[in-house]
């Protein structure tokens, strides 16, 4: 695992989607329009959003019909899976380095 930023991963919403994602079984198909609900995002926002992750080979898309009806779905790849744990390993890293001073200066001033 990386511990680096991930700077596709790092835009808010990208980091949601991916989060979302990650907390599924892995190769679990998420429907676009309960994503879109869950993160209560409009349709062109996550499009895009869903467009820079799948061109970065993290997330796959599927579109297929259900009767006539069309239904994307989306998952997180093996890939998309490993950068998104690098990039919460680096943001821990900080919030842990922070908590780290905060003892190292609390233990000064005492």
């Amino acid at each position: 695992m990386i511990d680096a930023f991930d700077p596709v991963i790092h835009a808010p919403v990208r980091l949601r989607v991916m989060a979302t994602l990650a907390a599924c079984s892995p190769g679990a198909l998420v429907e676009f329009t309960r994503l879109r609900a869950l993160l209560k995002l409009t349709d062109g926002n996550l499009g895009a959003h869903l467009s820079t992750l799948e061109k970065a080979g993290y997330v796959s898309i599927e579109k297929d019909f259900v009767g006539k009806s069309p239904r994307t779905r989306v998952a997180a790849t093996p890939e998309g899976r490993y950068a998104y744990a690098g990039h919460i390993a680096a943001l821990r890293a900080i919030v842990d380095g922070a908590a780290r001073m905060d003892s190292v200066e609390g233990d000064a001033g005492a």
